[in-house]
């Protein structure tokens, strides 16, 4: 459904992002942010299935700026070497990879207002994105690690925020998960009885009903602040 397509942020530095297109009129824009495992085939899933509820999808590359190309599997040799390339990024003097996401927001500015959502590292930076970037009207932060402890956890967004935590996950502990939802109580926090990378099908921790569950509430939530 979708196609690489290449994008420039403001600094000149070009990259690609997946592009994934509804039938018709796009209902608004999503800005989709992948995990440490690149735009690999489990994120243009994602992307393909949300254009096909209507929206206009883009999910930028995040490693380009260490690293092109990036797509990996999910053994715990491509985890070091996700996790290498995010550390990577991350040691960028600013704004850094924010740069680019703030590119893919413009892009997909054209289909309406236009919401954020990502996966662990990707949930982490559109959390980062909802507090600091321009152009968003709402953001989903599938278990962005990192997210629910300082400095992070004391951002405040500027658009309405929908969280999705796992109270199994071993890297999102479920006292950090309350300590962050009592200080952002306008953030929507939701909790499943499952573990990290639970909406992921092509990993041991996918869980079916909690990712049909969060998709139905992600859904909702894109219609409240996207669509009205």
């Amino acid at each position: 459904m979708g196609r690489f397509i290449p994008l420039a942020a403001a600094d000149g530095w070009t990259f690609t992002a997946y592009e994934a297109l509804p039938a018709g009129t796009p209902r608004a824009g999503l800005v989709l942010l992948q995990e440490i495992f690149g735009v690999n085939s489990h994120i243009r899933s994602v992307a393909d299935a949300y254009a096909s509820a209507g929206y206009r999808v883009l999910a930028p590359s995040t490693f380009s700026r260490v690293q092109t190309g990036v797509e990996l599997g999910y053994t715990e040799a491509d985890m070091g070497l996700g996790f290498g390339l995010k550390t990577a990024v991350d040691a960028l003097p600013e704004p850094g990879v924010l740069a680019d996401i703030q590119a893919a927001i413009d892009h997909v500015g054209s289909a309406g207002k236009v919401g954020i959502m990502g996966f662990c590292w990707g949930g982490l930076l559109s959390w980062r994105a909802a507090c600091r970037l321009q152009g968003l009207s709402a953001a989903v932060c599938y278990y962005g690690a990192g997210m629910t402890v300082a400095p992070d956890a004391q951002c405040q967004p500027k658009v309405a925020v929908l969280a999705h935590f796992g109270d199994q996950d071993p890297w999102i502990t479920p006292a950090s998960v309350a300590a962050f939802q009592a200080a952002q109580p306008a953030v929507q926090v939701q909790v499943y009885s499952a573990q990290h990378g639970f909406n992921c099908d092509q990993r041991a921790s996918f869980d079916a009903g909690a990712a049909q569950l969060a998709r139905e509430r992600t859904l909702a939530f894109w219609a409240q602040h996207l669509q009205a």
